[in-house]
């Protein structure tokens, strides 16, 4: 199975990104957006030439930015070979169809950008699948714009109603799709099930973040297995387990996809089933990047998204990651003081660690150690091993 390929980023292509300020908003808070999207641009394949940010009360209905700054971005494409244009907010239909219509070239949103990532990072049956159908959902209401880009496989004597639009047909092929990928994937669950179920009463461990803070260098270092890590946006989007033993003490450990500001809604449900295994775990270690100005609000992201798929309610540990960053550059925090000021205020559990080096690998082993042998003599009071 394929995930389908209708948002296709070419390497070659040049890209300008767009993003609106509504009113509130702090300027350097939508500049840091647009470097999350200009970081998904270069994931995806693009070159970013220019990035142009307009302060609106809320975006213009019909083109996103106002006639001024939209004329300002149609100039800057013609002269410069500009090929696609990458908005930071989704778009709805018809913004889409008067954008393509004023510039003459592709125009992405941020949710399309995030499909074609997953659609090229997918590499198992559920992954292609959840992708697929998140793409197919996103596909349905623009059909007005896009029906001409489907592979047809339907159609001939008999598979139209009565003067029914070649539109009407594609929105009904697109309807059958999405029911055959909902019904894979609810075989795919019903396997993982199973497979969840087989390994027993085991003490779950689960690894959470925002994308690209380093949660698969971590499991290789406490699994000591090697997981697929890369500097670029959702390089993991299967779930990971593997079985850790720290001291006499067993558990298992998970890692999947990333979490991100602005989610799409289709990706979240859609992903749904693979994020069981972490509503399904025992403990969480919410990775940070410490290194970053403004961790704090990926924490927030990735806390809310917990909350939306029912997993907010488990033992917590705080793994500030990246600490030997914290160093670089003349105005870098010292990461004990950092330290110091952030366990005052905080009741979380946490500790500092760069699991690209190894540092303090140590402490975070031995908190996790008393996290787990908490639960596991609760399941297991006769079991003999003291740690």
């Amino acid at each position: 199975m394929k995930p389908v390929s209708h948002f296709k980023v070419n390497a070659t292509e040049k890209a300008v990104l767009v993003g609106v300020a509504p009113r509130g908003t702090d300027a350097a808070v939508a500049e840091e957006h647009l470097d999350e999207l200009e970081f998904l641009a270069h994931t995806a394949g693009a070159g970013t030439e220019k990035r142009f940010l307009q302060k609106l009360e809320y975006p213009d209905p019909k083109t996103y930015v106002g006639s001024g700054k939209l004329s300002e971005i149609t100039s800057y494409c013609k002269a410069s070979n500009i090929t696609l244009v990458i908005f930071d907010d989704e778009l709805s239909p018809s913004q889409i169809r008067n954008l393509e219509k004023a510039f003459k070239i592709k125009v992405l949103d941020r949710t399309n950008l995030i499909l074609d990532i997953f659609a090229r990072r997918a590499r198992t049956a559920q992954a292609k699948t959840q992708v697929e159908l998140a793409q197919y959902q996103y596909l349905m209401p623009r059909l007005t714009r896009m029906w001409t880009h489907l592979e047809k496989q339907q159609g001939g004597i008999g598979m139209r109603g009565p003067g029914e639009k070649e539109i009407e047909t594609d929105r009904r092929v697109i309807r059958n799709k999405i029911n055959k990928l909902k019904e894979d994937l609810r075989k795919i669950d019903r396997q993982n099930f199973q497979q969840r179920k087989s390994r027993g009463n085991i003490v779950r461990v689960a690894l959470v973040g925002y994308t690209n803070v380093g949660k698969s260098t971590l499991m290789t270092r406490l699994s000591r297995s090697e997981v697929f890590a890369e500097n670029k946006l959702f390089a993991t989007l299967d779930t990971t387990v593997r079985k850790v033993v720290i001291r006499d003490i067993p558990f298992l450990l998970s890692d999947t996809v990333g979490f991100i500001r602005k989610l799409p809604h289709h990706l979240v449900e859609s992903f749904k089933s693979t994020l069981d295994e972490l509503r399904e775990s025992d403990i969480i270690l919410h990775v940070i990047d410490v290194s970053l100005d403004n961790f704090e609000d990926h924490i927030k992201v990735v806390n809310q998204t917990l909350v939306d798929i029912g997993a907010a309610d488990k033992p917590t540990m705080h793994v500030f990651n990246k600490v030997d960053l914290m160093r670089d550059g003349p105005d870098a925090m010292h990461a004990a003081d950092f330290r110091k000021s952030w366990m005052a205020g905080s009741d979380t559990p946490a500790v500092f660690i760069s699991a690209a080096t190894g540092e303090h690998m140590d402490e975070l082993k031995e908190k996790l150690f008393e996290m787990v042998r908490r639960d596991h003599m609760r399941r297991y009071p006769h079991y003999l091993g003291q740690g």
